[in-house]
């Protein structure tokens, strides 16, 4: 009777012991009245105003700097093909040889025809000069004096006809050799030895194009160089008076190693793209450049003194599209900002151009974007120079007004 009396006080007694250890570990694990969640730490950056180039990317394809379709001048066969397709050729070389047998021919009978006329000439001045002495002392008739004189100047005629005959027919002669006008590459031949070629044909024999330099040909929006030209007249922006250097962007992301520059500008607007086309030429030694090829060009078309420097990762845009930050106001509030931009930086490090919305002094979330929501406090830590931290985290800490 004990035994059985006693083991229920005892599993009564264990139940209360164990529901007390559970309510005072739960006690200590409950926040203490009063205290809340800390706020999120974020990055921020201190904004400066600082003087930068204005970079603008235009994409752009490139172009021959002279291209020379060869056509033949006279009328014959093809008797040689002097060069190999798609090699470097100078200017002046020889590229086609056209049968030059009848042109050789009408070049001799021109230079028969040219010294006839030289002997008929010094046979009428001889007589001339002889008659010019006999009518003096009256031994010839003045009528027979004027036709030697006459006959003299007919005979110079002949002379200066045969001279011009001679000399087309060395040029016609000339031209059964078809040279290059210019240095350059030259692509493949539409015709070969034993073709029938006829002077200004329409269809060419080849082309012949000079890579170096080389010309690329971009393209920027005629809205984008309307607003370049009204931050200049406010004065945002300054042009730059010096020679423009220009870069490239390849196809396959590199970097082309030589620095061109901005050569001309168009002065009118596409219609059908509404679009103004700059020209910038390039040096192109190594030939790495080709025609047509697809290209991004990153010139500078001014300096703009008054600007903010900002990451990549500051700036978003909002459901409209237009450029916004966040940052932390002076009460260490998140707070987002319409910003105007003029662009960015190139290269991986480049950073975007602010020409409005912000001003010096203020911090710009650039970490923990994530983490932070407009209206909400948070706690920034300054990624940068230690004095900027420090100045930065006293005036925008949560509590410090």
């Amino acid at each position: 009777m004990n035994t059985r009396f006693h083991r229920p006080v005892l599993l009564a007694a264990a139940l209360a012991a164990s529901l007390a250890f559970t309510a005072c570990d739960n006690s200590k694990s409950s926040p203490a009245p009063g205290t809340g969640t800390p706020p999120p730490s974020v990055g921020v950056v201190v904004t400066k105003v600082e003087s930068a180039p204005f970079v603008t990317e235009l994409p752009g394809r490139t172009t021959p700097f002279m291209v020379a379709e060869l056509r033949p001048q006279v009328t014959g066969i093809i008797q040689k093909r002097l060069f190999t397709e798609g090699s470097a050729v100078t200017a002046g070389q020889t590229l086609y040889q056209i049968d030059p047998s009848t042109y050789q021919a009408a070049y001799d009978s021109a230079a028969a025809s040219k010294a006839r006329a030289e002997a008929n000439l010094y046979n009428a001045r001889l007589k001339a000069e002889r008659y010019a002495e006999l009518v003096s002392i009256e031994a010839v008739s003045k009528q027979a004096n004027d036709d030697a004189a006459a006959a003299l100047k007919q005979a110079e005629a002949d002379v200066a006809a045969a001279s011009a005959a001679l000399d087309k027919a060395r040029i016609d002669l000339d031209f059964t050799r078809v040279k290059s006008p210019i240095p350059g590459r030259i692509g493949r031949s539409s015709v070969t030895p034993g073709a029938l070629v006829t002077a200004n044909q329409p269809a060419a024999l080849a082309t012949v194009q000079q890579l170096d330099p080389i010309y690329v040909d971009l393209t920027q929006s005629s809205a984008d160089l309307q607003r370049l030209r009204r931050d200049v007249a406010s004065g945002k922006i300054s042009l730059i008076d010096e020679e423009i250097p220009v870069r490239l962007t390849l196809e396959d992301g590199s970097i082309y190693e030589e620095s061109g520059k901005l050569a001309f500008s168009e002065v009118s607007v596409d219609p059908g793209t509404g679009s103004v086309t700059l020209r910038a030429s390039f040096p192109n030694p190594n030939g790495m450049l080709l025609p047509g090829m697809y290209v991004r060009a990153q010139l500078v078309q001014g300096q703009t003194e008054q600007a903010i420097l900002l990451p990549h990762a500051a700036l978003t845009h909002d459901q409209r599209g237009e450029p916004i930050v966040m940052l932390v106001n002076n009460k260490g509030v998140v707070e987002v900002r319409t910003v105007q931009t003029r662009g960015a930086q190139s290269g991986q490090t480049g950073k975007w151009i602010i020409i409005g919305g912000l001003a010096a002094g203020e911090n710009v979330i650039v970490e923990g974007l994530q983490k932070a929501r407009p209206g909400q406090p948070v706690q920034p830590q300054v990624i940068g120079e230690p004095q900027a931290a420090a100045q930065a985290i006293a005036v925008a800490a949560p509590g410090t007004r």
